[in-house]
């Protein structure tokens, strides 16, 4: 069985002028579009199947990500259903010269396995064995329901 943290996918990306907005920050739609395609590998990665984005929590976008800055993207998968499973994502701007960090984005995805017909197809349990894992699992739950 997957453990939490076999599904735990980090990504950058350096945000450049044709991703910015009118104000020289990441545009929102690129900031979804990185978050969603990190979401579906960390699902993939947990249910060893193709999967398609079924749902997106509410978006919040705490503050800008700066054009020069990375967009860091990280997800983890921290529960599931028969064929689905949710993903907790939190970006961040990251400053390439100092490695300060601060989160900017935050949402909870699902995500559906689907079989090779792209029908929904049953994922694996998923365990959590270890205290970070443990940790990480609570604070989607959390957050999920607005804890956070």
């Amino acid at each position: 069985m997957p453990d939490l943290l076999d599904t735990h996918m980090e990504n950058r990306w350096m945000v450049r002028p044709n991703h910015a907005n009118m104000l020289e920050t990441a545009h929102g739609g690129y900031v979804l579009k990185w978050m969603d395609e990190i979401g579906a590998m960390s699902a993939m990665r947990f249910s060893r199947e193709s999967c398609v984005t079924a749902h997106i929590n509410r978006v919040d976008f705490q503050r800008p990500i700066l054009v020069g800055d990375l967009a860091l993207i990280e997800a983890y998968v921290y529960r599931i259903g028969q064929t689905s499973m949710r993903v907790r994502l939190r970006a961040y701007r990251e400053d390439p010269r100092t490695d300060t960090r601060e989160q900017t984005t935050e949402s909870y995805f699902v995500y559906v396995a689907i079989d090779e017909d792209r029908q929904p197809t049953p994922v694996p349990d998923l365990t959590v064995s270890t205290e970070r894992g443990k940790r990480l699992q609570e604070a989607a739950l959390e957050g999920e329901n607005g804890g956070e």
